[in-house]
């Protein structure tokens, strides 16, 4: 009984993710979150109290996943420098895989209210790994740690936000995109001694 409780509850989220995805946190209606997991409202309401509580348990997933992602893409390096971009591509390419994370990013920017901030799943390990590459002298003198994770974090909103203001045909690979942009920065803010 608790394997399939628990299977429901993940449709549960799967679907709210694909309608919220598609329609924001507003245009998603429950009885489409229904329609999208195959489930009842009955089921619905069993496992969430109300679309609120249904948002946050995507933003938890999806948040859940990109830490995880987050951990194992910068996990070995040589450079912290070098894993800051790795990080960043993962991330890129979750977003454009995976329709729990892409949701949770969009229901933390449209409710922030109710959801905790999705960069917050990732943004402590990012943060890591520019300092100890400042702590490495990978930064240049002038470069300033939280500036970097700063201009990171801007990279990685502008990675969500892009595709949905674009149509499919116009938009370049992000993964791609990121790590072209990410060496051009890296050029930027390298120390040119090490």
């Amino acid at each position: 009984m608790q394997v399939r409780a628990a299977r429901t509850r993940e449709a549960i989220i799967r679907g709210a993710a694909e309608r919220m995805d598609a329609q924001g946190y507003r245009g998603a209606s429950l009885a489409d979150i229904c329609r999208s997991s195959d489930v009842s409202v009955g089921a619905l309401v069993f496992h969430f109290r109300d679309k609120t509580g249904l948002a946050e348990a995507v933003v938890e997933a999806g948040s859940a996943t990109a830490r995880a992602t987050a951990e194992a893409a910068s996990q070995e390096y040589d450079s912290p420098l070098h894993a800051v971009g790795t990080l960043l591509r993962a991330l890129t390419v979750l977003l454009r895989e995976d329709v729990v994370v892409r949701a949770s990013a969009l229901l933390a920017r449209e409710r922030p209210d109710i959801a905790a901030h999705w960069h917050d799943a990732w943004t402590p390990r990012l943060t890591e790994l520019v300092e100890q590459a400042d702590t490495r002298g990978e930064l240049a003198p002038e470069v300033e740690p939280g500036l970097v994770t700063a201009l990171a974090d801007r990279l990685m909103t502008a990675a969500e936000a892009y595709p949905r203001t674009r149509r499919p045909e116009h938009c370049p690979d992000p993964g791609l995109e990121v790590t072209r942009l990410w060496s051009l920065i890296q050029r930027g803010i390298a120390n040119r001694r090490t």
